[in-house]
């Protein structure tokens, strides 16, 4: 290889990396059990999407997670009031609580609900340094009316790539799934009872997977050059 081959003057060398291979393999294992927030998106007293979440959380907490389920009953519209309003704080702490999320969302003319939608506007890519998604694992589900669409879980998909999540190669969705469910609530046994359970056991191990690495994986070079120019400007400015 000759030099030309590898000659890129307008890198910063100084911020510029090999990849750190031990940091990939051999990272220090944390023993916890993985902690996996749900979001659903219907305010309905028999929210089918509030349904299938809560059977997703049973079937993830077999797997050994620690689940929590917010509710989005009081959360305002996104940028109607303060981030300091207490449902948005406590939907930011449930997000930097997580190592993995669940979003499920009824399709409603053809793309998710708004419920969901307003959910996911509250989080914003970063506070100060921090990014309650990045590098978080996502599993996504959706609820039909009538017979099997993916739209929701379409728009979602691309949401929680924005939010630079990793979501996972499988989904779910349930059509009519006025018919899935029993009266006390409960999903009856059926091929898509059984993808329920695919989608978490998928979620648990990406999750187990890469929670150790998240933070070394998502990890960029450009925002290394971004904080090191900050840096060098307030020294600069504090020798003025």
């Amino acid at each position: 290889m000759s030099v030309a081959d590898t000659d890129t003057p307008n890198i910063d060398d100084s911020q510029f990396r090999p990849v750190d291979e031990a940091r990939l393999f051999q990272p220090e294992r944390k023993t916890h059990p993985p902690r996996i927030l749900m979001l659903y998106g219907s305010l309905r007293e028999r929210s089918y999407s509030r349904l299938l979440t809560e059977e997703a959380a049973r079937i993830l907490r077999r797997y050994g997670a620690e689940v929590r389920i917010y509710d989005p009953h009081g959360l305002p519209l996104a940028d109607e009031v303060e981030a300091s309003h207490p449902k948005v704080q406590e939907l930011r702490d449930l997000s930097l609580w997580s190592e993995g999320q669940v979003w499920c969302s009824p399709e409603r003319h053809g793309a998710m609900s708004g419920a969901m939608k307003t959910q996911i506007d509250w989080l914003p890519l970063s506070i100060g340094a921090v990014r309650p998604t990045q590098g978080r694992t996502l599993a996504l589900m959706q609820v039909c009316g009538g017979s099997q669409s993916f739209n929701s879980l379409n728009q979602m998909r691309v949401l929680g790539r924005w939010m630079r999540m990793f979501t996972i190669p499988n989904q779910s969705s349930v059509p009519k799934a006025f018919s899935e469910f029993d009266e006390a609530g409960r999903m009856k046994p059926s091929s898509y009872y059984e993808r329920v359970v695919d989608v978490m056991e998928e979620l648990v191990k990406f999750t187990l997977l890469l929670r150790e690495r998240s933070d070394y994986l998502v990890e960029r070079y450009s925002e290394r050059v971004e904080t090191a120019a900050e840096l060098s400007k307030r020294v600069n400015q504090r020798s003025i």
